[in-house]
């Protein structure tokens, strides 16, 4: 595979294209896929490339959720979820659920990190896509605040859509309420929602026995 380079900015257009690229680079033969780096800029410019041209450029790897960058730092991760705990306990509170429950869903949508950003476009703690944020106007995907209570006010509509049934609730986080409700508001088949809503369940579990961090 010859050289690349891609650049968007954040929207619409800018998320199908990387996911298109991506997509190729998927279905492209091992041998000969090149490793692929993304680097964000101050004014939320995005750019791809098997070329990085300096140390801002991060490598991603395909994960279960698409392409990620492939290290897991502990420690990062542990002082983003005490440098994140009030601000989800207020949302929660705000939007009466959990806290554990939010705690769980941030752990396994973006690990706490506030700059996630997947290859369908997704953004940020709760990983908002651009309809999302609209339907619920938020206008930053990128600002903590904004992103959680937006991705809480989904939760909260689709644990009330499903009758408080939260694998559910939390499958149609993952895949769309639509989806959900396709399926005969079961859990669709999809092997990504399936493992999406144990994940998150797990996590539930733990925080909820043993306690959320404190900020």
């Amino acid at each position: 595979m010859t050289g690349f380079r891609f650049q968007c900015s954040e929207g619409a257009i800018c998320t199908a294209m990387a996911a298109c690229l991506l997509g190729v680079l998927l279905l492209a033969p091992a041998t000969t896929t090149a490793a692929v780096y993304r680097y964000i800029d101050k004014q939320g410019r995005v750019y791809f490339t098997d070329k990085p041209e300096h140390s801002g450029y991060r490598k991603l790897v395909q994960t279960w959720k698409g392409w990620r960058e492939p290290s897991f730092d502990a420690r990062q991760f542990r002082a983003n979820q005490r440098r994140f705990a009030p601000l989800l306990a207020e949302v929660a509170r705000e939007q009466s659920l959990p806290d554990a429950l939010v705690h769980a869903v941030v752990t396994a949508e973006s690990a706490y990190d506030p700059d996630a950003l997947s290859s369908a476009g997704a953004v940020g703690l709760m990983q908002l896509m651009p309809a999302t944020a609209r339907r619920f106007g938020v206008t930053n995907r990128n600002n903590p605040r904004d992103n959680v209570t937006g991705g809480t006010r989904y939760l909260r509509v689709l644990i009330d859509l499903f009758g408080n049934d939260l694998r559910l609730a939390l499958a149609a986080y993952n895949a769309g309420e639509n989806a959900v409700i396709r399926h005969g508001r079961k859990v669709p088949p999809y092997p990504e929602t399936q493992r999406y809503v144990r994940k998150v369940l797990d996590y539930y579990r733990k925080y909820r026995d043993e306690g959320v961090p404190a900020g």
